[in-house]
């Protein structure tokens, strides 16, 4: 059953009688995972026979009435910001933003105003998404803080949980560009493994043979730079299938390197004997990492027209890029 209103009423038949009221729920809206019923239970979005209900393994009976409202509300407790940010997309559902490096996307511990949700709602008010809790407000999906790239932002519940969906379903397309240092063997292929979160560093996430959530990342060499005074270094093309934490960075790491700039996961000792002066220099002004999420595609979540955006690599990760292509031995 495809459900697709602000405010949706549902009746259980004899059939469904017993289920689980999330199992129920997944069942009947196919535009909600199992995460979302949960979270919009948690928040009192549902009632039973009239009641708020916040347990979601409720027990169901026949001719049981269920509610779920979408509405959205304010968010009160989160300053708006009057910086900008660049705006690829903007219709009355989704918003594609183009995000720059060092930008951090939601309030957190360290970090509570300019963050790209301060900028959003500085811009739209509260015309934005609550299904991510209200500190969260339009986020579907992140990109790290030192990470430059798109990502879709949902104007309304609706829109999030449909795009949350595709997310799920790993239907999105999602390519980023990078720069590692060496030679990924073979050139081209597939990475999967587990991710989890580490247990001697909680900020970060490690690779797992067994526990932790399915990763996968593909990945394709464009061009390998192998120049005299300058470490090996490759450009590479990555397409996610999932889209776990540092999923990209957590994986080269898996691999045994690391994308240039990164300082949290990095595998090579930036002291070298013998390196290009000015390409040093260069590399010390790259604040974070050089990771690009340079395309976006998915089903419009209303329209269902399939969409798809690009964005260009950033001024420093170009000079970065031109550099390498250009220098002499």
């Amino acid at each position: 059953m495809n459900i697709l209103k602000n405010n949706t009423k549902i009746i259980c038949d004899e059939e469904s009688s017993g289920e689980r009221l999330d199992i129920f729920l997944s069942k009947n809206i196919d535009h909600l995972t199992r995460s979302n019923i949960k979270k919009i239970i948690k928040k009192t979005n549902v009632k039973l026979n009239g009641k708020p209900i916040v347990s979601q393994s409720k027990k169901l009976k026949k001719k049981d009435v269920i509610e779920i409202s979408f509405e959205e509300k304010s968010y009160e407790t989160i300053k708006p910001s009057n910086k900008k940010v660049k705006i690829v997309y903007d219709d009355e559902d989704i918003i594609v933003v183009d995000k720059p490096q060092g930008m951090v996307v939601h309030p957190g511990a360290g970090n509570k105003f300019d963050t790209l949700v301060n900028i959003l709602l500085g811009k739209y008010k509260n015309t934005l998404s609550n299904l991510n809790g209200e500190q969260r407000p339009g986020i579907v999906h992140r990109i790290d803080k030192d990470t430059s790239g798109l990502l879709v932002v949902a104007k309304n519940n609706l829109a999030h949980a449909e795009l949350g969906k595709q997310f799920s379903d790993h239907s999105i397309k999602r390519k980023y560009f990078a720069l590692i240092w060496g030679v990924l063997r073979p050139l081209n292929g597939k990475i999967s493994t587990f991710i989890r979160r580490s247990k001697k560093n909680r900020q970060l996430m490690t690779n797992d043979e067994l526990k932790g959530k399915k990763a996968i990342t593909n990945y394709k060499t464009l061009k390998v730079f192998d120049k005299k005074n300058i470490p090996k270094i490759s450009l590479i093309e990555f397409e996610l299938e999932t889209g776990r934490t540092h999923q990209i960075r957590v994986h080269m790491n898996y691999k045994k390197t690391s994308i240039l700039g990164d300082q949290k996961y990095n595998k090579k000792n930036m002291t070298f004997k013998k390196i290009d002066k000015n390409f040093e220099d260069i590399l010390k002004s790259f604040k974070g990492q050089a990771l690009h999420a340079s395309i976006l595609g998915f089903r419009h979540p209303v329209s269902l027209k399939n969409l798809e955006f690009s964005s260009k690599l950033p001024l420093k990760f170009e000079k970065l890029l031109n550099f390498l292509e250009n220098f002499k031995n």
